[in-house]
Parts: structure tokens; sequence; C-alpha cells
């Protein structure tokens, strides 16, 4: 029997992106975990995972539409990774969505269609 398929989303429900990612994901036959980050919140070594597992610097998973993205100062060419890093922790929201983890590896979803990389 093959083992079924699994995958972590870390959504958040009200980005329409993040919601039809889930949806693909499922319609691929996939039960995803679902972790909501805007309420369970991050990590600095799950971050620094995430980023690697998906070969992303933190600048480049940095949600740069987010007020707190410009107010922080981390628009800023000079913002360090360790700043940004300290930023996402303490502002979830910073963190660029919808990332997805399976056995295949991990990816940013944007666009959407990069969930197909790893299902």
């Amino acid at each position: 029997m093959p083992k079924p398929k699994t995958a972590t989303i870390y959504h958040n429900p009200k980005c329409s992106t993040s919601r039809q990612v889930l949806e693909m994901i499922e319609a691929a036959g996939v039960k995803p975990e679902v972790i909501e980050y805007l309420k369970a919140g991050w990590t600095k070594p799950q971050l620094k995972a995430l980023f690697a597992a998906a070969g992303l610097a933190p600048r480049q998973a940095l949600r740069t539409k987010a007020p707190e993205a410009e107010d922080l100062g981390l628009l800023d060419p000079k913002a360090s990774d360790a700043k940004i890093l300290d930023a996402m922790i303490a502002h979830p929201v910073l963190v660029e969505r919808p990332f997805v983890v399976s056995p295949k590896g991990a990816v940013l979803a944007r666009p959407k269609e990069k969930v197909r990389e790893v299902l």
C-alpha cells in the first residue's frame, strides 16, 4: 500500500494565494497539516531551517507589502539578515506566505503554482 502523501502549509486564511495553495494541495490528494503562523508565531531555528530548505535568504522571504517592513527599516538594502529574522520573530506577518513543506522539499508558493514542486 503506498504511503500517504504528507505536507505542511504555513497558512494565512485571510490571504487568497494561501487559500488557493491549500486547495491545490488538497486537490492533489494530500491532507496537509495547516499551521496558522500568525497565531502560532515563529522561532528563529524554525525560520532558519525553513528558509534553508527552500533555498531562500530572510530578505527573499520578507513580505515587503507589510507596513511593518517599511516601519522597521527592513526595506533598506543595508538591513541585515539577522535584523530581518529578528523582526520576523516579533512580527510573524513579515514572513511571505504560504510556505509548503513536504518530503520532496520546501517552497515559498509564490506564484501559487510553485507548490507543485513539492507535491
